[in-house]
Formats: C-alpha cells, structure tokens, sequence
C-alpha cells in the first residue's frame, strides 16, 4: 500500500489540494486555500517524478509563498481589508427588503431578503403589510427587527 502511494503521490497531493478547498469555504479567510496551491505545485512535482521529498520542500515552499503574496492579495480585492467584516445574520443590518407575510403588531412576520425568507419583527405600533419596503435596524438569533422605509 505505501508503495502504490508513493508511486502515486500526485493523487494524495489532489486530495490534499481538494480538501483544502472545501476547508476553506467553511473559514473564508484565505488562509487554507495557500495549502492548497502549495498542494497543486506538489502534484506538478510529483507527476515530474521527483523524489516525496522534493515533492514535501515545494509543497512548504508554494504554500508559504501563497501565504505570503496570494493571500494578502485576496484580501483586499474580495474583503477590501475590512477589519471587522460582518457575516452570516450580521451582515443583514442595514440591508432592505420586502414584507412577504404581514408583521402584525406585537407579532411576527416574514420579510424577504436577496431570496431568503426571514423571521422579522417590528417596533411600529402598527401592522406592516405584505409588499412594504422595510429596512433591518436589529437582530435577536435569527429573527430579524424592521422598520418601514
């Protein structure tokens, strides 16, 4: 088994470069994807018939080199270097949408949002009613409060 392996090694650097990949959609941060294309480099390595150990030198070298210059990069194009960028419900603040299900007075309602539906509440002493433009000014878990535009 460890023989097929080390014949094969441009099929655990696949691996590793795939999983990589699917570690950093759950992070965003740019940093795990830097194994990543160290990985790829790897697998040119290895498909080149260089030794695993030529093979682990690249991998450390493209990965701190993406870490180093990719990365910082990323950042500022796709985060535009925000310190504190918001994610998930946070980013929802200040955002508009549009009532789907009536928020009654004291109750809840439903407001649609870039084609999510979310659980909404509101301060007005009135019934908001389907259709009306709101803007989100809070949240409490996922339940959003809206106030009329």
């Amino acid at each position: 088994m460890i023989d097929y392996l080390i014949a094969n090694m441009w099929q655990v650097w696949a691996v590793v470069s795939i999983i990589c990949l699917i570690l950093e959609l759950s992070s965003g941060d740019f940093f795990i994807i830097c194994f990543s294309i160290g990985a790829v480099f790897s697998i040119i390595a290895a498909v080149l018939g260089l030794s695993i150990y030529w093979q682990l030198f690249i991998f450390a070298v493209f990965s701190l080199l993406s870490i180093f210059f990719v990365r910082p990069v990323a950042l500022r194009y796709l985060h535009k270097n925000e310190p504190n960028r918001p994610s998930n419900a946070d980013a929802l603040l200040g955002r508009t949408g549009k009532v789907t299900e009536t928020i009654k007075n004291g109750s809840n309602g439903y407001v649609q949002i870039d084609g999510d539906m979310w659980k909404a509440v509101s301060q007005a002493d009135s019934d908001i009613p389907v259709g009306t433009t709101v803007r989100v000014i809070g949240r409490e878990s996922t339940i959003i409060t809206v106030e009329i535009l």
